[in-house]
């Protein structure tokens, strides 16, 4: 959500996670080594993808776990990483495709010298990232005159400034706090400030901890402000375009499992085990993301820049502009080379739901 920018130069602040959150913070979340499902006797070597703390991600897991890559005839290694040394990794050379939300993309083509293209989209938050108030304030209305902690710079701050604009609110009628996301919830607890922005772990340790306090505004009222994505060295996709389309096929495999109410137990599983949580802890932070079917993950990838948060593209726009207007690189970064819808589409058309056109 970081979540969840998520949204800065990997080696610099204004990133997502930069503070080390995880959705799975209790556990600590540290880089570990990922597991590998190589397809036979490849010729080639295993494509190394980088994937972080993020429900949308952890969801990778689910391949591992019942060889969905060798089934779909690809090696693949997947790479558990801490969000910015996933980042930093793929900015090296180290990993073909990394894990990452839109704004984040933009921010490593425009500062790291690192441009990729995104092949699929994996989530939208919907409900992950949240304004936390005190007792006492029951809507972003509210918060005129008061008090607001968020981390300059990143997605909670644009999440902010976009509930705002929705309430005909000008943002010079609030006091803007810079805390780290992190530190939010202790700053709300001790009367610092009178509301927060934040994405999970913080927003709910916020609600857990100060009492009366309540999410005013959610992501799940902007949905597509923030989309998570599989980011792909263009080197590597344009050498590697077949095993590449594997890897989306096993996507789409991985997210109709997902849709079985059947494999529900097995899935909160799968995925609270990577993270070190219980499946009751677990099964909040999934139903904050939300994972796009291959249909409409389609029109996401499609869609025109007019569609605003409906499309990658006009999400992207948007980022673009708040990074260069918040000083997170100079000049607009966004263009149609970092979307390349091909690959879904094909594997739209293989599943029969009438995608034709690129």
């Amino acid at each position: 959500m970081t979540e969840k920018t998520r949204m800065a130069a990997p080696v610099a602040p204004a990133l997502r996670w930069l503070t080390g959150l995880c959705l799975g913070a209790l556990a600590g979340c540290g880089a570990s080594g990922g597991g590998e499902d190589v397809a036979g006797e490849a010729a080639s070597p295993p494509l190394r993808i980088g994937y972080s703390d993020w429900p949308g991600w952890v969801a990778w897991e689910i391949a591992r776990e019942h060889g969905l890559f060798g089934q779909n005839g690809v090696a693949v290694e997947l790479v558990w990483m801490d969000y910015v040394p996933s980042m930093d990794a793929f900015a090296a050379g180290a990993l073909d495709a990394v894990a990452m939300t839109n704004g984040d993309a933009l921010v490593s083509g425009a500062t790291a010298q690192k441009p990729s293209t995104a092949i699929l989209v994996n989530d939208y938050s919907f409900g992950n990232d949240m304004i936390v108030a005190r007792s006492g304030i029951s809507g972003v209305s509210d918060l005129v005159g008061r008090r607001v902690g968020v981390e300059m710079g990143f997605v909670d701050h644009l999440l902010l400034l976009h509930a705002l604009d929705q309430s005909g609110i000008d943002p010079d009628e609030v006091e803007f706090v810079n805390i780290p996301t992190n530190e939010a919830p202790q700053a709300l607890a001790a009367g610092g400030v009178d509301a927060i922005a934040a994405w999970q772990p913080a927003s709910g340790q916020a609600l857990k901890v100060v009492a009366g306090s309540q999410a005013i505004y959610t992501s799940a009222e902007a949905p597509g402000i923030i989309y998570d994505m599989l980011q792909v060295s263009r080197e590597s996709l344009v050498a590697r375009r077949e095993d590449w389309l594997a890897v989306v096929r096993t996507w789409y495999d991985v997210v109709e499992y997902m849709s079985d109410p059947v494999n529900r137990d097995e899935m909160l599983s799968i995925l609270a085990a990577r993270v070190n949580l219980t499946p009751e802890e677990y099964e909040p932070l999934l139903s904050g993301t939300y994972i796009l079917p291959l249909e409409e993950a389609v029109t996401v990838l499609t869609g025109a820049e007019e569609l605003g948060f409906g499309s990658l593209a006009g999400s992207s726009r948007t980022v673009d502009r708040f990074n260069v207007e918040h000083g997170v690189y100079a000049v607009e970064e966004f263009q149609d080379s970092y979307i390349d819808p091909s690959l879904t589409l094909e594997v739209a058309r293989e599943r029969g739901l009438g995608a034709t056109e690129e």
